[in-house]
């Protein structure tokens, strides 16, 4: 099943793109970039904007800053990953501070998570 993709939302992406969190940034271009999997950045998955996404793996990266936990920001969320969920896609959500504190352990989850996802996808 595809997702439908949604043109109104792709100049938000792009902006997006151009500016990335900190974080955002860090992980990408210190790790995601040249990742042998290939990874998106700011990919238009239906009506939302993933911050990170590996079609091979069916795996969507989400850096959460202090938003996602207010109450509107956790019942967004919830809503975003059953939707994701929908399509085959697994979310996995990594706090922003953890990019700081702990930037070595968080690339070594996601290339888990990837292997993982690969092997139970053949």
């Amino acid at each position: 099943m595809q997702i439908k993709h949604n043109k109104d939302i792709v100049p938000n992406a792009k902006i997006l793109r151009k500016n990335m969190t900190k974080e955002e940034r860090h992980l990408w271009y210190d790790f995601l970039r040249t990742y042998p999997v290939r990874f998106l950045r700011q990919k238009v998955l239906g009506k939302y904007i993933a911050d990170f996404y590996c079609a091979q793996a069916k795996l969507v990266i989400e850096l959460d800053g202090s938003v996602h936990y207010t109450e509107e920001g956790k019942k967004y969320d919830g809503e975003r990953t059953a939707f994701l969920a929908d399509y085959g896609l697994t979310v996995i959500r990594i706090p922003n501070t953890e990019i700081h504190k702990n930037f070595r352990g968080v690339c070594e989850y996601i290339d888990r998570r990837v292997k993982q996802s690969l092997s139970q996808l053949r």
